[in-house]
C-alpha cells in the first residue's frame, strides 16, 4: 500500500517540507512524475536545499529514494543533485533511478524554449526545462528510456530515429540548427557510466518491498490544477499530478493508494500563465512577495499571489482523494490585516461553489469573499494548535470547514520542526 503527498492547487504548496517530515516514518519515498521543472525546498540540519529531481526525503537516514518510470529523467540535473547531496552526507546507495524512465535530453530544453518563443504573447509559462517535449516524445516513441543507454548495439540507430524527429522540428518549425548525431551520442556515452550505479528495476524493488510490508510514500510534483487531464488545460504540466497516478508512475500499477495528504498554502500562489481568480492587486502582491520571498524555486520568477481560494482547493481535495490536509506558510500571514477566503464564484449573474477547470469559465469568474480578522503575534514557535492566536485558529478552522476534510498539519515556519500536528 502506498501513501501520497500531493498538491491541491497550482504547485508551490510546500510539499517538500511535508515529505521531509513524513519520511521519518517511511522506508521508501519516490517521485512518480515530472522532472526538473519544479523545486521542493527543505530546511534540514545540513542546510537549505531546493531539490528539483530527488525526493525531498533524501536527507532522512535509512530511506530509499526513487525516481520512478513516470518521471522524465534530466540526467545532467540528476547527477548534479546527487553530487550536491552526497557532499552533505547522503549515502549514494540510497538513491535509485528507474531504468524505465524516459530521458529528458538537453535538446528537449531547447525545444521547450523555442516553442515558448514561437507562442510569444500566448505562451503557457513553461519553465523551459524540456518537460513538455520530453513527455510528448515518450508518447510519440521518439526518445530513449534510461535502460537503452546500455543497449550498445542498438544505441546509434535509436538515437538517429530520435534525432530525425527532433531535427524536423528544429529546422522546419523553429528555423534552428539541427542536433548532430555525433554530439548526441557523445553526450550519452559521457553520462551513462556516471548514472549507471543508480539505475535499477524499481518495479522489482517495490514489489519485494511491498511484500515485506514496507512503508512507501509517493511524492507528487505541482498540484491538481496543473494536472494534464483534470487541471486548467492548456495551462497545465505534461504529466498527471494526481495521487491516483502514483502507483503507475512509481512502477507498481497494481498497488493501491492507502492514504493521501493534500498540501495547500494558507494563501494562493502560482508560477506561470493562466487564470487566477483570487489574484491580489499588483501593489499588494508586490509588497507581500518581497516580504515573503515568494519567487519560483526553479525559475526564480515572481510568484503570483492571491487570497485563499476554497473553491479551487476543494476541487483539488476531490481530484486528489485527499483524506487530510496540511496548510503551509500560515506564519507568513502574521501582520496581514485583510484576510479573505474565496467561498464561491460569481459567473454570468449566478453564484457557484463548483470549480470548473475551463480557462474560459475561470476568466469570466469573480470571487465571493468572507473576511477574517488577522493577528500580529509571532507564531513560528507555536507547536500546539490551541496556542495559536484565536484569529489564526478561526482562519484554519474556516478552511477546514470549507474543504470538508480534516486539517491535520499546520506549518508555521520553514524549519523541519516548525509544524503543528492536530
Amino acid at each position: 500500500m502506498i501513501s501520497t503527498v500531493v498538491g491541491l492547487n497550482w504547485g508551490d504548496e510546500g510539499k517538500g517540507r511535508m515529505v521531509d517530515w513524513l519520511a521519518a516514518d517511511a522506508d521508501i519515498v519516490g517521485r512518480y512524475h515530472g522532472g526538473g521543472n519544479a523545486g521542493h525546498t527543505i530546511h534540514v540540519a545540513e542546510g537549505r536545499f531546493t531539490l528539483h529531481h530527488l525526493p525531498s526525503s533524501v536527507f532522512r537516514p535509512g530511506v530509499r529514494n526513487i525516481l520512478g518510470p513516470g518521471v522524465v529523467a534530466d540526467v545532467d540535473g540528476i547527477m548534479d543533485e546527487i553530487a550536491l547531496v552526497t557532499k552533505h552526507g547522503v549515502a549514494p546507495d540510497s538513491i535509485l533511478v528507474s531504468a524505465a524512465a524516459a530521458i529528458c535530453f538537453p535538446f528537449h530544453r531547447d525545444l521547450d524554449a523555442a516553442e515558448e518563443d514561437r507562442l510569444g504573447r500566448n505562451q503557457y509559462g513553461s519553465t523551459k526545462m524540456g518537460i513538455s517535449p520530453a513527455y510528448g516524445d515518450r508518447v510519440m516513441k521518439k526518445t530513449l528510456l534510461v535502460r537503452e543507454m546500455y543497449e550498445t548495439r542498438h544505441l546509434s540507430d535509436r538515437l538517429a530515429a530520435v534525432l530525425d524527429w527532433a531535427n524536423a522540428r528544429f529546422e522546419k518549425i523553429y528555423g534552428r540548427p539541427a542536433v548532430r548525431l555525433a554530439d548526441a551520442e557523445r553526450w550519452v556515452l559521457g553520462i551513462r557510466d556516471q548514472i549507471e550505479p543508480f539505475v535499477a528495476d524499481t518495479t522489482a524493488l517495490l514489489t519485494a518491498a511491498e511484500a515485506d510490508g514496507a512503508s512507501v510514500l509517493a511524492e507528487g510534483q505541482l498540484g491538481a490544477l496543473r494536472d494534464v487531464y483534470f487541471g486548467i488545460y492548456p495551462f497545465s504540466t505534461s504529466s498527471s499530478c494526481l495521487a491516483a497516478h502514483a502507483p503507475v508512475g512509481l512502477g507498481v500499477p497494481w498497488a493501491r493508494v492507502r492514504h493521501t495528504i493534500g498540501i495547500t498554502k494558507a494563501f494562493s500562489s502560482c508560477v506561470g500563465a493562466g487564470p487566477f481568480v483570487t489574484e491580489y492587486e499588483p501593489d499588494l502582491a508586490a509588497s507581500l512577495r518581497e516580504r515573503w520571498g515568494e519567487y519560483g524555486a526553479t525559475t526564480g520568477r515572481p510568484r503570483r499571489l492571491g487570497y485563499f481560494d476554497a473553491v479551487a482547493t476543494r476541487y483539488g481535495v476531490v481530484m486528489q482523494g485527499a483524506d487530510e490536509v496540511a496548510i503551509t506558510n500560515l506564519d507568513q500571514l502574521t501582520g496581514v490585516d485583510d484576510l479573505r477566503i474565496c467561498v464561491a464564484y460569481q459567473r454570468e449573474g449566478r453564484t457557484t461553489r463548483e470549480f470548473h477547470p475551463s480557462p474560459a469559465r475561470l476568466e469570466e469568474s469573480t470571487p465571493c469573499y468572507e473576511t477574517f480578522a488577522g493577528w500580529d503575534e509571532d507564531i513560528s514557535g507555536v507547536r500546539d494548535f490551541a496556542d495559536l492566536p484565536e484569529p489564526a485558529r478561526a482562519y484554519v478552522l474556516a478552511i477546514e470547514s470549507l474543504l470538508g476534510v480534516p486539517v491535520r498539519y499546520v506549518s508555521v515556519g520553514a524549519q523541519r520542526d516548525a509544524l503543528i500536528t492536530r
